[in-house]
């Protein structure tokens, strides 16, 4: 399987969405095993959680990774935690989270997922979020699906086609942080026209966006470029977009910043 990086085709783009989902389904299968098991816990040095799912699904993702897409650099959580990050990337590379929502996995909610997304020149090109727990898997590429009852280990299947909505009149349904709610994100909810809020973890919030759940995801709290691109790539390719607070482009690849993100406003159709 070869690619036209750092300039795929939409095929292409929806080919690397559904090996990404692939390679998140086998993922799933030690994420789950270490979910249904009285797993313990440790604390890494930026004082997150950390268990065995994160570590043994990281593996089996990076070597995946790398049989398919030989020498595209990848940043990964778990690797980055223990390696550190240097301060550059390629125009074309890998993002990788695990577990994203640690603390929901801890606390056995369900609500997290494995995150896999490539960059091409700081944009999201191709992504899956796959909630194990939950069974759905959500790809984009050119375009975006979910498939659901999706068990892990499960052999990838067509899925529906996800598309965002029109804005409800009444007005917008607003997903928020489970665990990240600041005064700056309230302030933002109460400047817009929000008849009602969602809190979920992890990247779930984008996904729900995409398949025209809810309308908008307004973040200002600390995030990762590893937390969000999957859900990105899935949120633009079903017709929705992702922007920095001013309207300005989201982009990754930002290693000055430690690859950390700043605040995001995630959107089913146009700001308003």
């Amino acid at each position: 399987m070869t690619f036209t990086l750092p300039a795929p085709t939409a095929a292409e783009r929806n080919q690397l969405a559904k090996l990404f989902a692939s390679i998140a389904s086998q993922a799933g299968v030690v994420v789950m095993e270490v979910y249904e098991s009285a797993f313990e816990t440790r604390t890494k040095a930026d004082y997150s959680p950390v268990s065995d799912a994160d570590e043994r699904a990281e593996e089996i993702i990076l070597a995946r990774l790398e049989e398919a897409l030989p020498g595209v650099p990848v940043l990964a959580e778990e690797r980055a935690a223990r390696e550190g990050l240097a301060e550059k990337v390629a125009e074309a590379f890998l993002l990788v989270d695990p577990v994203d929502g640690t603390k929901e996995f801890v606390q056995r909610k369900g609500d997290f997922t494995v995150n896999i997304a490539l960059i091409c020149g700081g944009k999201p090109m191709a992504g899956c979020v796959y909630a194990p727990a939950r069974r759905e898997m959500y790809f984009g590429g050119a375009d975006a699906r979910l498939i659901e009852a999706f068990a892990p280990g499960e052999m990838l299947r067509e899925g529906r086609l996800l598309k965002t909505r029109a804005y409800p009149a009444e007005g917008l349904t607003a997903m928020i942080s489970s665990s990240h709610l600041d005064e700056r994100t309230k302030a933002f909810l109460a400047d817009h026209k929000i008849a009602s809020q969602t809190a979920i973890g992890s990247s779930l919030k984008f996904c729900w966006l995409a398949a025209g759940k809810a309308d908008v995801c307004p973040r200002w709290g600390p995030t990762m470029e590893w937390d969000t691109a999957a859900g990105h790539a899935v949120l633009n390719a079903a017709g929705g977009q992702m922007l920095k607070p001013d309207g300005s482009p989201f982009t990754y690849g930002n290693g000055t910043e430690g690859f950390r993100n700043g605040p995001f406003v995630a959107w089913g159709g146009e700001p308003v």
